[in-house]
């Protein structure tokens, strides 16, 4: 799959800026760029140059200046795709772009896919590709905490974790496979004793990243926050105070909001999505009931759910909130009551006695808010992250990971009853497999594609 060709791509975004970069990859890219390239020294030519140095000059066609550059050169082996690559920063025109990138397409280069430079770096050994995908989730965190997961990645710990386990594996696999060609001997290579202790070591890593998808998932994406209560009783000015901004519409009349409205707010480093629900109320109305419908339906998907109880109808607090536990008793519901203007001191002081984590706040004041983020804050469990442990957010990993603990589990089985080896020995094959899956020393073809098409032009 190593290509020799030349490839070229936009590194920085589509658009007039300061400045673009234009990157080449590939063993001839140096050669390719040097034909078009005069320094302003006029002492070297690029192919001459050492690795990673900058050279101003300019890139000339027949004679005609098209723009003065800088350009980069990383020489082989020392470059992120492995390969020979040069990087030319020209002023930012849409046209200067366009004129330098099709002044290599005329001459020996072409367009590089999506995510080639990234797959390039992957099949050159630069990475692997768990780190190679991390390059993706990097490049798309809009959160410090997606980030950090991502950087982690990409540096390699969660790699170098599974490649230990996969070289242990491998190690006692070796004999178990040795056995197997003895077996007419009844001859025991593999220390069983110490062989449970590897399994059992395998299984509990395991385990414990798979559990850690739960919130690697939604720091990744962003944690789904639905808002729901019953018409009026704050639910769009909550959505706008938490935004600081007028995006929902505010009306007394019941059943403005008729769609979801969702955004997405970041709180100490954590993207939360908030999605202002549609009123909860028996009503004729045929389009509002498709939006209280669809209310439930964001319940489902909502990691959390803030439930909002109008101040004035306090006697039914208990009502609403036994109601909800009861139709969704594995969902986290925080309690709300909104118009804490209408409260006097004494009920707000009775409410928090009577009733454990309740959120007493006034979305039109804007009082309280704080509160509600710090609560939320609370209930994000970022232990994991704090302490630098590896965090799994990527949804083929999770699987892959799943299908290794599924097979482990089987080996675990065998060796509790003291089966024959040959029994137990495909399993521990396909969680070799499965974990080769993860870090690329098992892949296939479709599924590099499939994971490169995801990823945008230029890296």
């Amino acid at each position: 799959m190593i290509q020799q060709d030349t490839i070229i791509a936009l590194a920085t975004p589509s658009g007039v800026g300061a400045i673009a970069v234009i990157r080449l990859s590939g063993e001839k890219s140096i050669e390719i760029v040097n034909q078009f390239f005069k320094s302003k020294s006029g002492k070297r030519k690029l192919t001459e140059v050492k690795s990673h140095t900058i050279h101003l000059g300019n890139i000339i066609e027949n004679d005609r200046i098209i723009d003065e550059v800088l350009i980069s050169v990383f020489k082989n082996p020392k470059s992120y795709t492995g390969e020979n690559v040069v990087e030319i920063n020209c002023h930012g025109s849409v046209y200067i772009q366009q004129e330098i990138i099709q002044l290599f397409l005329q001459n020996g280069v072409r367009n590089a896919d999506a995510g080639e430079f990234t797959l390039r770096a992957f099949l050159n050994g630069k990475m692997d590709l768990s780190q190679a995908e991390a390059v993706a989730d990097l490049i798309s965190s809009n959160s410090a905490a997606s980030h950090q997961v991502a950087l982690q990645q990409m540096r390699g710990g969660f790699s170098t974790e599974i490649k230990n386990l996969r070289q242990q594996l491998l190690n006692f696999a070796s004999l178990i496979e040795l056995e197997l060609d003895f077996a007419e001997e009844d001859v025991e290579f593999a220390d069983r004793s110490e062989f449970k202790n590897l399994i059992d070591k395998i299984s509990a890593v395991l385990k414990r990243l798979i559990d850690s998808f739960a919130l690697g998932n939604v720091l990744k994406n962003g944690i789904p926050i639905a808002i729901v209560g019953e018409p009026n009783v704050g639910k769009s000015t909550l959505l706008n105070a938490l935004l600081n901004e007028e995006k929902a519409i505010v009306s007394h009349i019941a059943g403005t909001t008729r769609d979801a409205i969702e955004d997405e707010i970041n709180i100490e480093g954590v993207a939360y999505r908030f999605i202002d629900t549609a009123g909860i109320r028996t009503t004729e109305d045929f389009v509002e009931n498709i939006g209280i419908q669809k209310t439930f339906e964001n319940i489902e998907k909502a990691q959390l759910v803030l439930q909002l109880i109008d101040a004035s109808n306090i006697n039914m607090l208990e009502k609403n909130i036994t109601e909800l536990d009861a139709k969704y008793p594995s969902k986290e519901i925080l309690t709300i009551v909104n118009k804490a203007d209408l409260l006097t001191e004494k009920q707000i002081s009775t409410l928090k006695n009577k009733f454990e984590n309740l959120i007493i706040l006034s979305a039109k004041h804007r009082t309280g808010i704080q509160k509600l983020t710090e609560t939320l804050t609370h209930l994000v469990n970022k232990g994991a992250l704090s302490n630098n442990e590896t965090i799994v957010s990527n949804s083929r990993h999770f699987e892959a990971l799943n299908n290794a603990y599924n097979s482990i589990k089987e080996v675990q089985k065998g060796l509790d009853l003291n089966i024959s080896t040959d029994l137990f020995a495909i399993d521990i094959r396909q969680a070799l497999f499965h974990l080769g899956e993860i870090t690329g020393e098992v892949t296939t073809e479709d599924l590099l594609g499939n994971i490169f098409a995801n990823f945008c032009i230029g890296k």
